[in-house]
């Protein structure tokens, strides 16, 4: 379908005058809804909406392209807005929108949006194209020039002089909508322009797209890969191959070219992953940037656990609140048979947390030899195992003074077993090529997870949990002094430890205590110290929420959407939401998380608040003893953090905080 085949002039307006995102969105759906395309016009400004908040459809260069599918569309459809003084449309490359697209496509799977769309992406990346449209003096006039591009692309695809391509290309952005096809233009043009033959794939959201064949790339000279995310590399072993960001592609197309067939670009390895270039092939990434990577490779793959796992429990508490009552405080969650689905279903959510953050840093360092390994460790992790008196004991082993090495536990285990598959890799090529085959399906495997485990075991988890037995007898003989002051430091101290490793021994040791608190002679009573813990442990998603919240120039778009989630991942007490943003700032981060948990735990202490439950965050402050002034602790904890963590991170610069 041409994009001349959607335009219809009644959905056009050459003069729109506009001067918020806002408007610009409501003139659109008017225009739109004027074509008879749209079975639901709010619908369809729902769908436009949503779209913004995963990323602006300004692309730049004064071109902004929103679009949306879904039930409230009957056919597909386009509406154009010439905006002539600009208007804000939070633009990637912070300039003012003049030329607006917007499309819509039914709910079908034909994913026509995304094809209209890469098209329109790549005929707005000619300067000459844009000013045309910008100047039309009509739509008669406005139709034409579109035409006449979408004639002349065809006409340009067709071309291939001798029989192979001296250059291939690979263009792949985040979302894999606009600037993936904005970079493969300007690669083609700037070819064409050079009179060098090229072939460009997109690997778009609506998949890959003019897909490079085993052939094409034996023949070529060298491959160009501009990629923000990862794309399939070991086709390319062997070949030069030049990576860099997708940005280039649109920005700096003929400098990549010339780099490329200069013999600039550095020859792939696949199997042992040497090339860690970026640009020209000559700027390395500091060790720092490198681990950076990998751990958030871990975390971005871990956080849907959290999320989901965290909701989930949090639903249990509440339909435990409404259901049960009167149920057994120390089963909390666990009382109706509603809330135990929903209790279990997050338990096994958040089970995998920890192997899948250990796993996904481990395959960012060694590929996928170095997945299974990490899963490992990080289950290992998870459950504490470890030799002690002669004998193997977890976490679930009863008398054991063992705790899970939590999620310290998991990033050591990661970085471990990435490391060690390198070391295996670089070890296992002496091996005679007659070997290659069973390197991933046997040596690896094999070696790998024998070491990871005894590196676990024997290494990590012990002292880890030695960890844990030394805090829990200093925060024993704490609780032996019995005065009130000391009461007051014991709460500032637990309710601390509680945002020290979200999750790990400092923050298990804590827990255990407290939950160990609930119990005297047998008998069930409330405790002041577990009041403590279980605020200590809601302050800190809570900072993270109300900080993104309140100074929101802290964070970036994505820090910020996620932020919400951990207003109720801290009303339910689940610390782990806080893990990300710890992971990736934990300088700022953690002393402002631990500082508002030390001051809730404190408070509550002070208040004489007692908790006769282990879990439950927001759902159990009825049963709460001086359930408003608790509420007073977290408030003010949660604030203290909040303005702490505000002092220490600086604002990011404009274009960071999109």
């Amino acid at each position: 379908m041409k994009i001349t085949d959607l335009l219809n002039p009644a959905g056009i307006d050459l003069n729109a005058h506009v001067r918020t995102k806002e408007e610009a969105i409501d003139h659109l759906v008017a225009l739109m809804d004027s074509t008879g395309v749209l079975a639901d016009a709010a619908g369809y400004k729902s769908g436009l909406l949503k779209r913004e908040t995963e990323g602006s459809t300004a692309v730049g260069e004064g071109v902004a392209i929103p679009h949306a599918k879904g039930e409230a569309v009957k056919q597909p459809g386009l509406a154009v807005m010439v905006v002539p003084e600009g208007c804000d449309y939070d633009s990637l490359d912070g300039q003012p929108s003049r030329l607006f697209f917007a499309i819509a496509a039914p709910n079908t799977e034909d994913n026509v949006h995304l094809d209209v769309l890469g098209r329109l992406s790549a005929l707005l990346m000619d300067d000459g194209f844009r000013q045309g449209l910008l100047s039309a003096k009509s739509k008669e006039e406005f139709l034409s020039l579109v035409d006449q591009a979408e004639n002349g692309r065809e006409e340009k695809e067709e071309v291939r002089a001798d029989g192979r391509y001296r250059l291939l290309g690979v263009t792949a952005c985040p979302t894999g909508i606009a600037h993936t096809y904005m970079a493969a233009e300007g690669l083609l043009d700037k070819a064409k322009e050079l009179g060098i033959t090229m072939k460009v794939e997109t690997d778009g959201s609506g998949g890959v797209k003019n897909a490079l064949t085993a052939q094409e790339i034996a023949q070529c000279d060298a491959v160009i890969v501009a990629a923000d995310r990862e794309v399939e590399m070991s086709r390319f072993d062997g070949k030069p191959v030049l990576r860099t960001k997708v940005s280039d592609g649109i920005n700096k197309p003929g400098e990549l070219i010339e780099a490329a067939l200069n013999g600039k670009a550095p020859i792939y390895h696949a199997e042992a992953r040497k090339q860690e270039s970026m640009g020209s092939g000559e700027v390395k990434e500091s060790a720092g940037r490198k681990i950076y990577k990998y751990l958030m490779n871990g975390v971005s793959h871990m956080l849907p656990f959290v999320i989901g796992g965290g909701i989930l429990i949090a639903l249990a508490f509440l339909f435990d609140t409404l259901l049960a009552p009167d149920g057994d405080p120390a089963n909390f969650g666990m009382n109706s048979a509603v809330a135990a689905f929903f209790k279990s279903a997050g338990n096994v959510a958040f089970g995998f947390m920890l192997p899948i953050l250990a796993g996904f840093i481990a395959m960012a360092i060694a590929d996928r030899p170095g997945l299974m390994v990490g899963f490992v460790g990080g289950a290992l992790a998870n459950t504490g195992l470890c030799f002690q008196n002669g004998q193997f004991v977890d976490s679930s082993t009863a008398g054991a003074s063992v705790v899970s090495a939590g999620f310290l536990g998991a990033l050591i285990a990661g970085f471990l077993a990435g490391f060690l598959m390198k070391g295996l890799e670089k070890l296992f090529s002496k091996l005679p090529d007659s070997l290659e085959g069973i390197k991933p399906v046997l040596l690896y495997p094999f070696f790998g997870l024998l070491i990871i485990a005894a590196l676990m075991i024997f290494v990590v988890n012990p002292p880890l949990s030695a960890l844990n037995v030394l805090i829990s007898d200093g925060l024993n003989s704490l609780n032996a002094g019995g005065n009130a002051a000391m009461g007051i430091v014991l709460g500032a101290l637990v309710g601390g430890m509680m945002s020290v490793d979200m999750g790990g021994p400092v923050n298990k040791a804590a827990y255990l205590f407290g939950t160990a608190s609930l119990v005297v002679g047998g008998q069930a009573v409330s405790s002041g110290i577990m009041a403590s813990v279980m605020v200590g442990g809601m302050v800190p998603p809570l900072v993270i929420a109300l900080c993104s919240t309140f100074f929101k120039n802290r964070f970036t778009k994505k820090e910020r959407q996620s932020g919400l989630t951990n207003y109720v991942m801290g009303l339910s007490f689940i610390t782990e939401g806080v893990i990300p943003f710890a992971a990736s700032d934990p300088l700022r981060v953690i002393p402002s998380c631990v500082v508002g948990s030390a001051v809730a735990g404190a408070l509550s202490m002070a208040f004489g608040c007692r908790l006769p439950a282990p879990h439950g965050g927001i759902f159990v402050f009825p049963v709460i003893e001086n359930w408003p002034l608790y509420l007073l602790s977290l408030v003010i904890g949660s604030v203290v953090g909040m303005f702490l963590l505000a002092l220490l991170k600086k604002p990011l610069p404009a274009e960071k905080q999109q």
